[in-house]
């Protein structure tokens, strides 16, 4: 069956899958499924609710919701009657919500539990255009989803044969979905995705991903984010099981319990994983200790390029994989194939650690207006290379302009921001090339990201510093959470470090350094000393003018809910300059205040 629109998937896997567990969510301790025939049937029943409600091709829904089945259910649902999807992250700002409920101009809005319901409740009234409100948790007095299920009940006999004539008439280059961007910097802008922008992106993809029908698939990303979502097709069209977590805090559980052969994450969820797996390692003693230790180095050094692995390195590496590395497979389930990583770029470390392992980690390149893909990291050497993003996907084309940004088009290119013709004519230029705001370079046949064009900055020196790069480098310290990069005009580069607080404790109980919280902490004598033991150690893998100077430590984590991270993870640099100026003036010479009281007042709201 060819497949041209989201929910032609869907109606593939009825003629050629049929699972009993298609989809499935952990609630209340216990799991449940829904098969694919039980999966058609809702999606169905919903659009014959929706159209007697008096929906119509080219009217907006937006949701707010955790990952489950019923995601899937209104999805498939709206995209087969044609109504347009707006999916949108729930950690986002008030200001931000109420933005994208107006700018959207959504009929209905859907959210998942009480916590999201209570959160836009009030906002939801300050918007005419939204007609109703529905839940998927069961909330009283609050209108519920299966309202609409049971209207397309009643419904059924006056809508089941117009479907597929209804469905006939999508196109696939019509409208699927508009995601807005997490606002790093600005208002969110409203990327307008058809389905055919997804499902190139899904056939493009399929063949490089070494899964099975009947494979399962473990899903925690939010929906709301375009490489979840895409994956979330990607797995459906290959007839793959997929399981939603019950929570973020239960991942390690869910693994257990599903023993997955894949999932999609970010970098920063690899990251605490490998710290994770580390600080078992210190707890070691003696000669079980000093294996661990042998393994983990075995494992940095491997090598993607098999011609660059000796036969003494090999002998090694399978001696690690049978004493140690089999082991960090079984914490992950025994039975994983792939690790689908993007959002930001992976450290090559982490990379090399879990090849080592033998784990694929395919780390990919692509952002919401490019549905995500550009590249990809699949299979093994030369199209997998540490480090690199991969080749570019079929059909895409990318070219580096003479500044370095990287420049693509090809199907999976967006139609353009919602309601904002000036700023689509600013990345898309009269060639049809959207310009990424990417800088970097393809060499050996890959691709490799070397920085953001925006947020590269110059030293007075006339050196420029590309702090992603700079930041990725400190962050493989396991003394090191976050870390924001700076220098803009300034002599040297600088930074603010969010430290590891659990692993900086251990580190103070091994040391006998007593604490009553970790204001004393960033403070201490004997914690700066070990930092600034961390920062030269690192230095010297940097050019002279990427080092860093002079640093400051923070108190605090850094977290979305706190607003010093995008809701994908990404470092807010604007909110923390703010945030942290008194720091960083005191790191330039300009105040003999370094803004401790400032930062725990702001930090602490």
């Amino acid at each position: 069956m060819n497949i041209e629109r989201n929910f032609d998937i869907l109606d593939q896997n009825v003629k050629e899958y049929n699972h009993k567990k298609a989809l499935s969510i952990k609630r209340n301790g216990k799991w449940e499924s829904f098969s694919t025939n039980q999966y058609k049937e809702f999606v169905d029943i919903f659009s014959y609710g929706l159209l007697s409600m008096g929906f119509k091709k080219g009217d907006k829904i937006l949701t707010i919701s955790n990952n489950r089945p019923e995601w899937n259910f209104i999805d498939m649902a709206m995209g087969q009657i044609g109504v347009i999807h707006v999916p949108v992250y729930p950690n986002i700002g008030t200001e931000e919500h109420l933005f994208v409920l107006e700018h959207s101009e959504a009929k209905m809005a859907i959210v998942s539990s009480k916590d999201f319901y209570n959160k836009i409740k009030g906002l939801v009234k300050k918007v005419p255009k939204i007609e109703s409100l529905y839940t998927f948790d069961k909330i009283k007095r609050v209108p519920h989803w299966e309202e609409i299920i049971e209207l397309g009940k009643q419904n059924k006999d006056k809508w089941e044969k117009k479907l597929p004539e209804i469905k006939k008439n999508i196109s696939k280059d019509d409208l699927l979905s508009i995601i807005y961007t997490s606002g790093t910097t600005g208002r969110p802008k409203g990327v307008m995705l058809t389905h055919n922008n997804f499902i190139s992106n899904v056939k493009a993809t399929q063949k490089l991903l070494p899964v099975s029908p009947g494979d399962r698939w473990l899903s925690f990303l939010p929906l709301c984010h375009v490489l979840e979502r895409m994956v979330n097709y990607l797995v459906q069209s290959l007839g793959l099981d997929v399981y939603y977590v019950e929570s973020i805090d239960t991942i390690g559980e869910n693994i257990s319990e599903i023993h997955p052969n894949g999932f999609a994450t970010v970098p920063r969820v690899l990251e605490k994983l490998y710290d994770k797996i580390m600080l078992k390692g210190k707890e070691l003693k003696g000669p079980t200790r000093a294996i661990f230790d042998w393994a983990v180095k075995v494992g940095l050094k491997y090598e993607d390029d098999p011609k660059k692995r000796s036969s003494l390195y090999n002998f090694k590496l399978n001696l690690a994989r049978k004493l140690v590395f089999s082991k960090w497979n079984e914490a992950l389930g025994g039975e994983l194939k792939v690790i689908i990583s993007g959002g930001a770029a992976l450290q090559p470390r982490l990379a090399r650690i879990f090849s080592a392992i033998g784990i694929t980690v395919a780390q990919g390149y692509g952002l919401t207006e490019t549905s995500p893909v550009i590249s990809v990291n699949y299979n093994s050497y030369p199209r997998m290379q540490a480090g690199s993003v991969g080749p570019v996907i079929e059909d895409v084309e990318v070219k580096i302009a003479k500044d370095g940004e990287i420049l693509m088009k090809g199907p999976n290119l967006m139609q353009g921001y919602f309601k904002d013709p000036e700023k689509t004519a600013q990345v898309i230029d009269k060639d049809g090339y959207f310009h990424t705001g990417d800088i970097g370079k393809i060499e050996n046949g890959v691709l490799w990201i070397t920085d953001r064009k925006k947020e590269m900055f110059k030293l007075s020196t006339g050196k420029y510093v590309a702090p992603q790069v700079v930041e990725n480098h400190f962050k493989e310290s396991p003394f090191i959470e976050q870390i924001l990069v700076v220098g803009e005009g300034e002599k040297f580069a600088a930074a603010i470090i969010s430290p590891n607080f659990h692993y900086l404790h251990g580190w103070c109980s091994r040391n006998n350094i007593k604490f009553r919280e970790n204001t004393d902490l960033i403070h201490n004598p004997k914690v700066i000393a070990r930092y600034q033991e961390e920062i030269d150690k690192i230095n010297k893998h940097l050019g002279r003018h990427e080092q860093i100077k002079k640093f400051e430590l923070t108190c605090r984590e850094w977290t979305t809910e706190t607003g010093e991270l995008s809701p994908t993870l990404k470092l807010k640099r604007n909110y923390l300059k703010k945030v942290y100026k008194a720091k960083l003036d005191y790191l330039y010479g300009y105040s003999d205040d370094n803004g401790d009281l400032e930062t725990v007042k702001i930090e602490s709201k």
